[in-house]
């Protein structure tokens, strides 16, 4: 293979890659091991990591109830084996699926159509940037201080070489909403869109009935997040939003160390051929019956390169599936349930802690330690089995005496009392 590609040796294959990140030795397993050897001993590794914790962590990965018969559906041969659906005559199950899972999503967000889902939240958010520029000829976005750090990281890395300018709205030290007064400080005819996460990685519910009417002022769309696809079974969706993204990795996907998780984007019907992506629409064979086809495809697979909307050359099908028969599962009144679960438990939570925020807030939220680090309140918890919440030092130096915990219908009192116990230390 080395001679095929005219090297000698397996450094030279590595050679444009930093000396910092090469591991200079061999992998440290044992020889010939056999596969129920290897088997035994990450089944050990597994019963080591974390048997009976309970999580108070969020911060965009949170941890729900995952129904059983999530797992049924997907595992069958039809949707776990299956290819992406060009030929529709052999995919009508998987295109019917894709159906739905746009139908349900519209449905969750107010919007008139949705695709056949994203990589994941974090890129989906640089397409509302995109498209939001397509749409409106401009080329600054807004994007507030309170979404996702990491999303916002994704964000300038996509507009890099865009000729996208990414500017951030402050947020308000009272509340932890978005600073609605620097907001209209920073539109003007030049800002495509503005962009906000609700509830935010403050899990603060944000003002954005407010902020889509400056956005809408100034000619501006209104971008609209969610980590939290949870709380869309309580809140008022997002219908004055322009573009609606986000992440359903709560909707039956594990936390799973950060991954696979599926995104989504929807929008209003007159900016549907602006989306990313693909969807899947409704039609009639030749017999007139009911029929699905994958259409207004915009990836560069699927049509010249200059013409496409994005090089987004994959969705997340199989994990958006798990997503839809999670909705189906739980229904209108069951979401809603869920949703009044997390909020209750969450509210238990925060009423024997500081916080550090005063904005209402869905199931998580920042709390000051008082006179204990956030790591030491962690490493009290972890004594105790618990998963303590986020430091936020890391993403907000402003914030280093701060955590963010997130409570879960997954949480019981007693694990409550003892974070309450903790933060006492």
């Amino acid at each position: 293979m080395l001679a095929a590609i005219g090297l000698e040796s397996q450094d030279q294959l590595y050679a444009h890659l930093p000396k910092d990140v090469l591991l200079g030795r061999p992998l440290d397993l044992a020889p010939g091991v056999s596969e129920y050897e290897i088997t035994a001993y990450f089944r050990e590794l597994a019963s080591r990591c974390a048997p009976g914790y309970a999580s108070f962590l969020g911060a965009g990965v949170y941890a729900h109830y995952r129904p059983v018969l999530c797992d049924v559906v997907v595992s069958r041969g039809e949707f776990l084996t299956s290819y992406t659906p060009y030929q529709p005559e052999m995919a009508q199950g998987t295109l019917a699926a894709i159906f739905e899972f746009q139908t349900m999503v519209c449905q969750l967000t107010g919007m008139d159509v949705a695709n056949a889902s994203m990589y994941d939240g974090s890129t989906a958010t640089p397409e509302v940037a995109l498209m939001a520029a397509r749409i409106t000829k401009r080329e600054k976005v807004l994007i507030a201080r309170s979404v996702h750090p990491e999303y916002r990281t994704v964000l300038r890395t996509y507009s890099r070489y865009e000729g996208i300018t990414i500017e951030e709205i402050a947020y308000d030290p009272a509340t932890g909403q978005m600073d609605l007064a620097d907001l209209d400080a920073k539109l003007d005819s030049d800002t495509a869109a503005v962009i906000l996460q609700s509830p935010n990685f403050f899990g603060v519910l944000e003002n954005w009935k407010q902020a889509a009417a400056l956005a809408h002022g100034k000619g501006a769309l209104l971008g609209y997040l969610f980590t939290e696809a949870v709380s869309l079974g309580i809140v008022d969706p997002p219908v004055d939003a322009d573009i609606v993204a986000g992440e359903l990795q709560s909707f039956a996907h594990p936390p799973s160390f950060g991954g696979p998780f599926a995104g989504i984007i929807a929008t209003r019907e007159k900016y549907m051929r602006q989306i990313p992506g693909r969807l899947a629409g409704q039609t009639v064979d030749s017999n007139g019956n009911r029929a699905f086809c994958l259409t207004l495809s915009t990836r560069e697979q699927h049509i010249r390169r200059e013409k496409a909307t994005s090089n987004i050359c994959t969705n997340q099908a199989l994990i958006a599936l798990m997503a839809t028969v999670f909705m189906t599962v739980y229904g209108r009144e069951g979401l809603r349930e869920l949703a009044i679960q997390n909020l209750s438990k969450a509210r238990y939570l925060a009423n024997g802690l500081e916080r550090r925020f005063s904005g209402s807030f869905f199931n998580e939220f920042v709390a000051k330690t008082g006179s204990s680090s956030p790591e030491k309140v962690n490493e009290s918890l972890l004594e105790n089995k618990i998963i303590g919440g986020l430091p936020l030092r890391r993403f907000y130096p402003e914030l280093a005496d701060c955590v963010l915990l997130c409570a879960t219908e997954m949480i019981r009192r007693e694990h409550m009392d003892r974070v309450h116990q903790a933060f006492q230390l």
